[in-house]
């Protein structure tokens, strides 16, 4: 992998991520860009002691634009986009409209392919590892950021999640503090060691999917199972079976065979609803340890978290969403319409060939 870091006509910082050693990426954004102003602000709600971000700027971000003016492609002419460059492999820059930014934090746009057409599921799996060292490498970079406390990976796809641009990309948000749902797991962590007198929750978890009847597939060192207590219709989560806090700290091994599981997995998922069907929209996150102190979590470390990854989609049948209603929005108690072994199974079925 080859990291060229530059500049975009605003300030804001843009990163190709190349394949090949020799590529040299030294295009100018030629747009005549006033400097970026943000109003982010992060609130504290006393009652839930949980954070919201308020960030205003954002009335006015891009919104489902034609495909020959996505500011994700490629530059081509006069045809001036936020990659300044006619073509690259994977790109990240920081986010025009960010909801975090200055002492707030910051957010980052993750582009995977030049391809407007494309999806995640597409790459290959040569693409789909330059895409995981480019999230390592943001990770180690904003975790250094004296504000950054958590790093949050992940990917928005299909109108129904509420993407704005459909060309294929995610974020990256650095987040000023342990996010809430983060500090749930730690909780739990923490009362399950203490309570068993040391074990792992994350590790029992693991062992005792991989048991049971709800596992999707599995790797030589990755496996993907629907939870016992899925909130979603088809959701699944990804983990390294050798725990590790974040994606840093993966081994070799770990990362060489990840592209073919991951990408196994999203295939499945446009497949769960039949042919015909369009692509599945989901939400794919990445669970990172906290890089700041853990205060409040009494007994547990940043080596106790087990980095993983959780994909779920908001369809629950065909042409059907599960929408968040009264007792999901109102009070956090999701209603789930799939049990969770029969998404399993489903996803099993629809294994590629």
């Amino acid at each position: 992998m080859k990291k060229t870091s530059t500049r975009l006509a605003d300030g804001r910082e843009l990163v190709y991520y190349d394949l090949r050693d020799d590529t040299v990426r030294d295009a100018a954004d030629r747009r005549p860009l006033d400097p970026t102003v943000t109003s982010s602000e992060v609130r504290h709600d006393v009652l839930l002691g949980d954070a919201v971000a308020v960030a205003s700027h954002r009335q006015g971000r891009t919104y489902h634009p034609p495909a020959d003016q996505c500011p994700l492609c490629p530059s081509h002419g006069d045809r001036l986009s936020e990659i300044p460059d006619s073509s690259y492999d994977v790109v990240v820059f920081e986010n025009r409209f960010p909801s975090l930014a200055g002492d707030s934090g910051r957010c980052e746009v993750v582009c995977f392919t030049s391809d407007h057409n494309a999806s995640f599921a597409g790459l290959t799996e040569e693409q789909a590892r330059l895409v995981l060292d480019a999230w390592t490498d943001r990770t180690s970079e904003l975790s250094s950021l004296p504000a950054v406390e958590q790093v949050f990976c992940f990917e928005n796809r299909g109108a129904e999640i509420g993407v704005t641009l459909q060309h294929p990309h995610g974020q990256i948000y650095a987040y000023p503090f342990t996010t809430p749902r983060t500090a749930l797991m730690l909780r739990s962590l923490a009362a399950h060691k203490d309570a068993t007198g040391g074990e792992n929750l994350f590790d029992a978890v693991l062992e005792r999917e991989l048991a049971g009847e709800r596992v999707v597939l599995e790797g030589e060192h990755w496996a993907a199972f629907v939870p016992y207590a899925a909130h979603w219709p088809y959701e699944v989560h990804l983990y390294p079976k050798r725990r590790v806090p974040d994606l840093l700290a993966l081994d070799e091994d770990a990362r060489s065979e990840f592209p073919q599981v991951y990408l196994e997995l999203l295939r499945r998922f446009d497949r769960i609803f039949g042919e015909g069907e369009p692509p599945t929209p989901y939400i794919a996150a990445w669970h990172q340890a906290p890089f700041g102190t853990l205060d409040g979590f009494e007994g547990v470390n940043r080596d106790d978290f087990a980095l993983h990854l959780e994909l779920f989609t908001i369809r629950r049948t065909s042409g059907k969403l599960k929408f968040l209603a009264g007792s999901e929005s109102g009070m956090s108690v999701f209603i789930n319409d799939v049990p969770p072994e029969r998404a399993a199974e489903r996803l099993r079925e629809v294994a590629s060939r």
